[in-house]
């Protein structure tokens, strides 16, 4: 039997988005005719066949969106959510935005909240102590589709950086400066930051690069929570070649420290980072940091939740897209020097 031909199917073999090809199946005013009719073309050419029922699912919509993220300040989180909120207006959606303070009972509440005001599906960056198990029975009992972001559990889409490569690659450039030692501080129990010390072992630790990395070196992801980090790591005695943050607004307050204990990043120390948000390139030195690119994560995401939405959130397949990192070598790794 020949497999049922989907909107996605339409979709590139019209050469637009899969939101695009939704919009004109719906009637949306929103696409211009020439695109419509390329789409219209392709569901000729492929058979495509309009499911009423999807449809009349679709006419009782909210047609609002919830986006639940850490908080705003860190321009991660706010590259992320405009990127969501330009898919959603071009899909005639309507977003509600929630900031979870990386707590898992804020979190509850606020899906919670959401799934009351009948949200039609949510996009989450989900809080470091999350219950899997229970966010699935929440979510599916409200049956609200939900795409994760940046962070992931099994048997959720899921978009978000390739974290594992990312530190891979950033590791192999502090290696190849003639690091042997490195501290990586900062962020909280969270597959990102599995991934990212994978990814630093695997390309430092065979080189023969300590990889200093423990509990009391996690903190939250904010400057503040960078600067205690660091002040835990030289209360150890500890002086390594390089420190790599969890995130940009965690090195922001590895360099203040630093600088208050008469060291200089990209001189004394070499420091680097990820996200390759503007803190990186404002800071003096400019600091190497690794790009995830949030606004492909945050545009892919809201393509993935309308994927479910068009469906009817029905059971296909586990959706999962990691975005490719690029390495941003800057000043603060490029013009340091092992210490003799």
């Amino acid at each position: 039997m020949a497999p049922r031909i989907t909107l996605e199917d339409v979709s590139k073999a019209a050469g637009v988005s899969r939101s695009t090809a939704s919009l004109v199946v719906r009637g949306s005013s929103r696409i211009p005719e020439s695109t419509a009719v390329k789409v219209r073309e392709a569901m000729n050419e492929l058979g495509y066949v309009y499911n009423r029922q999807a449809a009349n699912l679709r006419q009782s919509r909210s047609m609002t969106i919830g986006l639940i993220v850490t908080e705003i300040i860190n321009p991660y989180f706010a590259e992320l959510a405009m990127a969501v909120d330009q898919i959603a207006h071009d899909a005639g959606y309507t977003i509600f935005i929630g900031y979870s303070r990386d707590h898992a009972d804020r979190q509850l509440e606020i899906i919670s909240s959401m799934i009351e005001r009948q949200v039609d599906g949510i996009l989450l960056l989900p809080a470091p102590d999350t219950d899997p198990e229970a966010l699935s029975k929440h979510l599916n009992a409200a049956n609200v589709p939900v795409v994760l972001l940046a962070r992931r559990f099994a048997g959720f889409d899921y978009v978000g950086s390739d974290n594992v490569k990312g530190a891979t690659i950033l590791g192999d450039h502090l290696s190849a400066l003639g690091c042997r030692s490195v501290a990586f501080l900062g962020g909280l129990t969270a597959s990102s930051l599995a991934e990212r010390e994978q990814g630093l072992r695997a390309s430092l630790e065979p080189k023969g690069c300590e990889v200093w990395s423990m509990d009391e070196f996690r903190s939250p992801i904010t400057p503040e929570g960078g600067a205690a980090a660091v002040v835990r790591l030289f209360d150890q005695g500890k002086l390594p070649d390089a420190i790599i943050a969890y995130n940009d607004a965690v090195a922001q307050g590895v360099y203040d420290e630093m600088r208050r204990r008469g060291l200089e990043p990209g001189r004394d120390l070499a420091v680097a980072s990820f996200d390759d948000t503007r803190i990186a390139v404002s800071q003096v030195p400019p600091m190497t940091s690794v790009a995830g690119f949030p606004q492909q994560i945050g545009a892919k995401g809201m393509e993935m939740l309308m994927t479910r939405l068009a469906d009817g959130n029905a059971d296909i397949p586990t959706q999962l897209t990691l975005i490719q990192p690029q390495l941003k070598i800057r000043s603060s790794t490029a013009t340091w020097r092992p210490r003799r």
